[in-house]
């Protein structure tokens, strides 16, 4: 760890800033502003963030800094000190590394009341300190400085230097809603039983705890958790009860309608000396089969029934920005994504309030489970770079239900 240290203060080099001229200027402090920015960071990565505060706080740049090593009040929990600190600071600056996603960031998503003032309220600046670093997906809208950059400091300062107003039209913006997620893939969901493998006839089964990516965005945790029961009403039970009798009489209509047109067939072209072969090995074989293919018909047939009931869910969860979609039996994915600006589109296709609404809920029953999947992999099955939607760069969901209607 100290060889990694030193390897990353040996990066550091204090840069040339130009003529006075040249230097922006901290912005002013007002209201219960105290610093212009805090610096969350890792302790691992302490000898390099020190060196970077003693710059910013250099008269070359003449910046007031807070971090937890100086500012932190003893008798205060690690969440109060924070919380305090970005209250009194302009911005927050994340020095990101393993260390840091590992630690720091989970304190900061743990206290969520903390997390969501700090995005709304305060521009984050996050700073790459490494490379191949898993970037937490509450920070993949924002573009990072990569410290490693020849032109990171005047970016830097550039950045911390800007007032808070003006950086409307920046990369490092506040939290805005749905601009900061829409369109994100979030973690998947797999099913509890899911880990040895599930049989034709079953149907997996899901934990009706929120999720913590999805519990910083829900409003209302019920929606979610109707939605999961909803998907686990395809259980066990009720898919055997169902599966069983259709595997039954598709195998045995299967074997009877092989075994009496293979014996027609023997009859008919091959001598009678084959005949005991055919019947002991390649009849079992052929029914075998069958009953193979059935059992694929029956998997086939669970995971509808999870997109139906994906759908039915998703009417609700539409509200909360949020689409389910099936993986397969044993996982969901969610995406986060709005569809203000498609619905819009189905309010002037069809004029009439309520009939657009009903088209709308409508295209989200029957086709949001296979929009949510196609978003969530980030691959549709035709092409629309011929068309343009509302979601930035991806696909929004009136261009796939225009595509689908075309298509099927």
């Amino acid at each position: 760890m100290d060889m990694v240290s030193d390897e990353r203060e040996a990066q550091f080099i204090t840069p040339p800033l130009g003529t006075l001229g040249d230097r922006p200027s901290p912005p002013e402090l007002a209201g219960r502003d105290h610093f212009h920015v805090f610096i969350s960071y890792s302790s691992c990565d302490s000898p390099w963030t020190q060196r970077l505060i003693t710059w910013l706080e250099s008269p070359q740049c003449g910046l007031l800094t807070c971090y937890h090593e100086r500012d932190f009040v003893p008798g205060c929990s690690i969440l109060e000190n924070m919380t305090n600190c970005i209250q009194k600071s302009q911005k927050v600056l994340l020095v990101l590394s393993q260390d840091f996603v590992r630690s720091r960031w989970c304190l900061l998503e743990a206290n969520l009341s903390l997390f969501r003032d700090c995005l709304e309220r305060k521009p984050l600046v996050p700073v790459l300190l490494e490379p191949d670093i898993t970037i937490p997906m509450h920070l993949c809208h924002i573009t990072y400085l990569d410290a490693k950059d020849p032109e990171f400091h005047s970016k830097l300062l550039k950045v911390l230097c800007t007032p808070n107003h003006q950086m409307q039209g920046s990369s490092v913006v506040p939290y805005q809603p749905p601009s900061v997620y829409n369109g994100k893939a979030l973690q998947p969901l797999s099913a509890l039983n899911g880990g040895g493998g599930l049989k034709e006839w079953e149907a997996g089964l899901f934990s009706e705890g929120v999720p913590d990516q999805l519990r910083s965005i829900l409003h209302n945790d019920e929606k979610y958790v109707a939605a999961i029961r909803n998907i686990n009403s395809v259980s066990l039970t009720k898919a055997m009860s169902r599966t069983s009798v259709a595997l039954f009489v598709c195998a045995a209509i299967g074997f009877v309608s092989l075994l009496t047109g293979s014996i027609v067939i023997m009859g008919v072209f091959m001598d009678s000396s084959y005949r005991p072969l055919l019947s002991i090995y390649v009849l079992p074989l052929l029914a075998w089969l069958r009953i193979g293919l059935c059992g694929n018909e029956m998997t086939m047939y669970i995971i509808s029934n999870m997109q139906k009931c994906a759908g039915q869910a998703n009417v609700a969860l539409a509200e909360e920005k949020i689409l389910m979609g099936c993986e397969s039996r044993t996982k969901l994915c969610f995406v986060y994504v709005s569809l203000e600006g498609c619905k819009l589109m189905f309010n002037e296709t069809f004029q009439e309030s309520a009939l657009a609404n009903e088209m709308f809920q409508r295209a989200l029953l029957l086709l949001s489970p296979g929009y949510a999947y196609c978003l969530a992999n980030k691959h549709f099955p035709f092409d629309m770079t011929s068309s343009h939607g509302h979601l930035d760069g991806g696909v929004c969901f009136c261009q796939y239900v225009i595509q689908k209607l075309k298509n099927d």
